[in-house]
């Protein structure tokens, strides 16, 4: 059973009328939600943010979506489309609608703040977005069906999943080219990633039920996690003390010990997906797709300590300053 103590409906979200305008007031952070927080509906193409439940249109359907450094801007990928909304994250005031590759899935922004990086998973390339501007300036051909990037904290390097692959691919981010293909035995689908605080391991989701701990100076698989059912997002909170993934399939998250690979599982609701750390790492937010909720964990206690309301099939999470 979940605890409802928390639960929250703002009135204009209520009767449907929440708007750009809306979110011209001041943001009152509470306990769950003490920073802005971005979720992607994907049925209705909204973005809300929480905690102030203000909603905006992006485009027809939404996917997974990404926030600037700054948190100035928000992006969110249109697959249905083939394009990236980008949006003012203070008033959700749509900025520009581009025409990227097919079947756009993830997006992240470089840790400078300059460029948004869409991986488009049926043309097997990464499109290249700057966000000044707000155009595509380049298009990076990779392996087979890329679906998301994770960039290291120089800038330097990008590691992409190439779902279609079975592997990790290596980006030079200077010259825009993928220049290694790491195997990864084991796992079906490479699907999502994120990389430990040291930036030696990725720790990659794959589409059924595993997750791969992948030492990045051999190469190697060090070991496969078996953890819920279906594809999820994955996230290594900040100070690297947990590893979390969801699991579309299933209705609990899962919170692995980077050190022992003992894994603790939460249950959330049914359909649980985007999985994201809070900067200081003490709440897990997570989208939970089949019942239309945000789920906020306590990853010390693996409690829920409270839910919100979302939007249709809340899929994707963006936190500022934890990419």
């Amino acid at each position: 059973m979940h605890p409802r103590k928390h639960r929250w409906i703002p009135l204009v979200a209520a009767l449907g009328l929440a708007t750009a305008a809306s979110s011209a007031r001041p943001l009152q952070p509470d306990a769950l939600f003490p920073a802005p927080v971005y979720v992607s509906m994907k049925q209705d193409g909204s973005l809300w943010r929480y905690p102030d439940g203000a909603r905006w249109r992006a485009a027809s359907t939404t996917l997974y979506d990404a926030v600037t450094p700054d948190g100035r801007l928000v992006l969110a990928t249109v697959p249905s489309e083939h394009r990236v909304a980008i949006l003012d994250a203070a008033r959700g005031k749509r900025l520009a609608l581009l025409d990227v590759g097919r079947d756009p899935k993830g997006v992240k922004v470089t840790p400078d703040g300059t460029q948004a990086w869409v991986s488009n998973q049926g043309s097997d390339s990464i499109s290249v977005i700057d966000l000044d501007r707000h155009v595509v300036v380049d298009t990076l051909h990779t392996g087979k069906g890329p679906h998301n990037v994770r960039f290291t904290r120089n800038g330097r390097t990008a590691y992409v999943t190439l779902q279609n692959g079975g592997a990790l691919g290596v980006i030079d981010v200077a010259s825009r080219k993928q220049v290694r293909t790491i195997p990864l035995p084991g796992i079906v689908g490479p699907h999502n990633l994120d990389l430990s605080p040291d930036e030696r391991t990725a720790w990659v989701r794959d589409f059924v039920h595993n997750v791969a701990v992948v030492d990045l100076s051999t190469g190697r698989v060090r070991k496969v996690i078996r953890v819920g059912a279906g594809h999820g997002g994955i996230d290594v909170s900040p100070d690297g003390r947990y590893v979390a993934t969801g699991a579309i399939g299933g209705d609990a998250v899962s919170l692995i010990d980077p050190e022992s690979f003992h894994v603790r599982n939460v249950k959330v609701g049914k359909g649980p997906h985007g999985v994201r750390f809070s900067r200081d790492g003490r709440r897990l937010y997570v989208s939970v797709t089949g019942e239309n909720r945000v789920v906020v964990v306590d990853p010390a206690t693996a409690r829920v300590l409270g839910e919100r309301p979302a939007g249709a099939f809340p899929f994707w999470v963006a936190v500022p300053g934890n990419p």
